[in-house]
């Protein structure tokens, strides 16, 4: 990784950088990569199989539930004219 890939991540985030700034992530990233790599050659063949992670299958439940215009606008804090209100966002 170089400065020139820096360059294209700031690019692609729309931020802008100094060259001091530049050099400091260059560095950051350069050893989360050498982590990243690391990690990456730790071998798990030799873990015993209980500190692996398992799945876990469940069946699926259908479970009846009763699903009304009604009963929603009943549980819902602020209705109008049939309609649910809620608070704008912008």
């Amino acid at each position: 990784m170089d400065i020139k890939d820096i360059e294209n991540l700031a690019e692609l985030a729309k931020i802008e950088l100094t060259e001091d700034e530049k050099k400091s992530l260059l560095k950051d990233l350069d050893g989360i990569l050498d982590y990243v790599k690391q990690i990456g050659e730790v071998k798990v063949g030799d873990i015993e199989a209980e500190y692996r992670s398992k799945n876990v299958w469940r069946e699926d439940k259908l479970e009846e539930r009763e699903f009304s215009k009604d009963l929603i606008l009943k549980q819902f804090p602020d209705s109008q004219d049939g309609f649910l209100k809620v608070k704008k966002i912008l």
